[in-house]
């Protein structure tokens, strides 16, 4: 009789308390682009084949709601490709997105579980990648860490 063990990847159920992948996402088009990084390198991520799904940017006017849909797609799409938690965002915008649009934009991500590290222009990004892939990079640079003992560094005191 031969004997086999199941276990979760990475060893164990996730930490809730632990940080997980952060992200970039492109909005400055009609159609949204997920990206991640690991050790400055980025991909553009994408559904599976037969599960795919439409990531249409909604209008700069839409409330926070339809945000919200939208980051909560790029983010299961995220988290499916991955197989972790994406809990962070960089955000990649269109260069004339106003303040109370990108206040909603980040009321929707906030809703959907993606604590947004930063909005930036997509003309701000470097152009010898995509924005996507870029936003990506910065999310890895700026996301928190965990640190040894299962903290993220923050201090509460």
């Amino acid at each position: 009789m031969k004997l086999f063990q199941i276990e979760e990847p990475e060893g164990g159920p996730a930490d809730p308390g632990v940080p997980g992948i952060a992200i970039g996402i492109d909005l400055s088009g009609p159609v949204a682009i997920v990206a991640v990084a690991v050790g400055g390198n980025a991909v553009v991520l994408n559904d599976r084949e037969g599960f795919e799904q439409q990531l249409t940017v909604p209008d700069p006017a839409a409330g926070a709601d339809h945000w919200e849909e939208l980051f909560v797609a790029a983010r299961l799409r995220a988290e499916r490709a991955l197989a972790r938690p994406a809990t962070h965002v960089i955000i990649a915008v269109a260069a004339d997105i106003d303040a109370p649009a990108a206040a909603r934009l980040a009321i929707g991500a906030e809703q959907a579980g993606l604590s947004v590290l930063r909005l930036v222009p997509a003309a701000e990004l470097p152009s010898d990648a995509g924005p996507a892939l870029a936003a990506a990079i910065v999310a890895e640079d700026l996301a928190p860490r965990p640190e040894p003992g299962g903290g993220t560094g923050a201090n509460l005191a």
